[in-house]
């Protein structure tokens, strides 16, 4: 047995000091995944449906709310009393695309003049894309910490209506946070 004790360790000295034991081109680990990424949980999404809808009632109006993750994916949806059921699938559309494209929805190139050409091929960008796609106003990214995890999309109001009911549920989770916009 004495034996076997020293040679135990000796072969294990052996094999983690062998070519065979590390990587001829080691990358580090940090570079494969994103850590410490912020997200918008349901919670948060509901606090947005909630102040979307107060806001929302402060202006009567009959609203669709869509609030989804940042790949657009659905996290929390209201339909208001008397609100066109036809508006729900807007909001959505509004929400994903703010979301995917990284900006409030409205004429493209953003903050830009409409460009003639590009708004011509739209529909048949949105009839590509699953009908995912949207110019209309009323779609509102959610950024925190300067990166997108949501977006938020109403339905119900006129373009601009829809955009100031969505920045207001976003700064009501803006303030939740401790965060100024």
């Amino acid at each position: 047995m004495p034996a076997v004790r020293f040679a135990v360790p000796a072969i294990l000295g052996f094999l983690l000091a062998s070519p065979f034991a590390t990587t001829q081109d080691p990358k580090p680990v940090a570079s494969l995944i994103a850590r410490n990424r912020v997200q918008l949980n349901l919670a948060g999404a509901e606090m947005i449906v909630a102040a979307c809808k107060q806001k929302a009632t402060a202006m009567g109006l009959k609203s669709n709310i869509a609030v989804v993750d940042d790949g657009g994916h659905l996290l929390a949806f209201a339909r208001m009393d008397g609100a066109r059921p036809a508006s729900a699938a807007t909001a959505l559309t509004k929400a994903v695309s703010a979301a995917t494209f990284r900006q409030e929805t409205g004429t493209l190139p953003a903050k830009g003049e409409p460009d003639l050409l590009l708004s011509l091929e739209l529909p048949r960008a949105a009839a590509a894309s699953g009908g995912k796609i949207t110019t209309l106003k009323g779609g509102v990214p959610v950024v925190v910490d300067g990166q997108v995890i949501g977006a938020v999309g109403l339905g119900g109001g006129s373009g601009e209506q829809d955009a100031e009911v969505a920045k207001a549920g976003i700064q009501a989770l803006l303030d939740g946070l401790g965060e100024k916009k």
